[in-house]
């Protein structure tokens, strides 16, 4: 192993990645902060603490429920475990202690992430918790090439499962060219870049269909190969993360997969980009940077953890891959292996847009005042037809992206927090007033939900009314009587 040159598997890799990570758990945290009583706390739309107390009701052992919170989920707690997040993010990013800061930064995490169910289910939550686990092992001061083939074949699981996954598409729509068609219209929340990629011919999108396909099937494999192509690779999965970045907001997403791209940098680029970046910044010169040769022990001792990591990482990334990909009902006896892993979510499956949505269909939540129901913008999603797309990320506004996912399913019952959002919006106004975007009636008499179906304007329906949007209605709910307006 001490023979084996790794091209990129140098300290400055590492150093650089630790502090980018920090930068993904920061925002991560910060972003959940400012959502998290709406969404957990005991006014929210699932009260964490209830939830804790019924996985205690059920029995279920805390290697399936794993999560700081099983001992106490008040709003206390909540707050406390935020705080934590952001404060070991901004001592990884100041250089204290990365590892150990990106493991409890891990684990807080995964604690949110277990109570969180619903709002926290995106495969990026899956990503940062699996990067955050292995930057524990990333030594900052010696090569270790082990750990860094970790890193590349997450990284190329993130792209190569999702090419996989558009192969499979029930719809056939990325063999077809079609999906690109309806992505930039349909997308969770896109911003107002998605309405000019939308006018760009059929023909074009079709093309991009089929690069996609080509960028996360074929491309990947540039990751494994000699510097002049992985650097290639590079360029051109940062660019087609650029687009994804531009044209819809995914949180931190697309901001964690081009940070993972730096392990595809030689130690020397990184040297050589920090020092034009110092010189055009007229910085002094880093400090030289020491390898620490490892002792015959400690040899033997990293050899031997890389080596379960290795084949811990193969071995269970290979049957996610096989239940996701090949046969999920003949493999079902590998389903009691799974159940001993999967809460802990350290090893994941990637299958991103595997098909495209072809309609997009946005709720409306109403009240009325005993004469007029009006209208309750919410935050982050296209309500007023005039209304451009906003540019969010790397905030996620985690409610806003599942009433997409309600809203193609609207016909049957409503979940849970949606039942509560009504509840709420009835009887404690004030515990969601921050999803809207002006405050609620304090009394209303009854409120509603409105399903629209929402299609992007073409350029002359833009120059001629301003309007970014065109809308179907296509349903109302029940109308809920609010005990506070009687």
């Amino acid at each position: 192993m001490s023979g084996w040159r790794w091209p990129a598997s140098g300290p400055h890799v590492a150093r650089l990645f630790h502090r980018l990570l920090a930068l993904i758990f920061l925002d991560a945290f910060v972003s959940l902060g400012v959502q998290v009583h709406l969404l957990y706390g005991s006014r929210g739309l699932i009260p964490a603490a209830q939830y804790v107390a019924e996985v205690h009701a059920q029995g279920l052992p805390f290697h399936q429920f794993p999560t700081l919170f099983w001992w106490g989920a008040g709003d206390g707690m909540l707050s406390l475990g935020i705080f934590a997040g952001i404060a070991l993010s901004l001592l990884s990013l100041a250089g204290v202690a990365p590892r150990v800061c990106s493991g409890l930064a891990t684990v807080l995490y995964l604690s949110f992430v277990t109570i969180g169910h619903t709002f926290m289910s995106f495969q990026w939550d899956n990503l940062i918790l699996e990067c955050g686990f292995f930057a524990m092992f990333l030594p900052r001061d010696r090569k270790a090439p082990w750990i860094h083939v970790v890193f590349r074949l997450i990284l190329f699981k993130l792209y190569w499962e999702s090419g996989i996954a558009k192969l499979q598409s029930h719809l056939g729509d990325w063999n077809d060219g079609s999906a690109m068609t309806f992505y930039y219209e349909t997308a969770p929340l896109p911003t107002w870049m998605a309405w000019f990629a939308h006018q760009l011919p059929a023909w074009w999108h079709h093309l991009e269909s089929w690069l996609t396909l080509g960028f996360e099937l074929v491309l990947p494999f540039g990751i494994f190969a000699p510097r002049r192509v992985r650097l290639a690779t590079a360029a051109f999965l940062t660019l087609f993360q650029i687009i994804n970045a531009v044209t819809a907001n995914y949180g931190f997403f697309c901001y964690l997969a081009t940070v993972l791209h730096v392990f595809l940098l030689d130690d020397a680029d990184v040297v050589r980009a920090g020092a034009w970046l110092r010189r055009k910044l007229a910085r002094a010169p880093a400090r030289e940077l020491h390898e620490r040769p490892l002792a015959g022990w400690r040899r033997h001792l990293q050899l031997g953890t890389a080596t379960i990591l290795i084949a811990g990482f193969t071995v269970i990334s290979t049957i996610d891959g096989l239940v996701s990909f090949v046969d999920r009902k003949g493999l079902a006896e590998l389903q009691p292996l799974r159940e001993l892993y999967d809460p802990w979510r350290v090893v994941n499956t990637y299958h991103l847009f595997g098909h495209i949505t072809r309609e997009r269909i946005e709720v409306e939540p109403q009240t009325f005042d005993g004469a007029t129901w009006t209208a309750q913008d919410l935050k982050y999603k296209p309500g007023d037809p005039q209304r451009h797309a906003p540019f969010v990320a790397p905030h996620q506004p985690r409610v806003a992206f599942q009433l997409w996912f309600y809203g193609l399913d609207y016909e049957r019952r409503a979940p849970v927090y949606v039942i509560n959002l009504l509840d709420r919006m009835c009887n404690d106004p004030d515990a969601v007033d921050g999803l809207f975007r002006a405050p609620l009636p304090r009394k209303p008499n009854a409120v509603r939900l409105l399903f629209w179906q929402y299609h992007f304007t073409d350029w002359a329906q833009l120059r001629s009314t301003g309007a970014w949007w065109k809308r179907t209605k296509l349903a109302e709910s029940r109308a809920i009587p609010c005990q506070s307006g009687k």
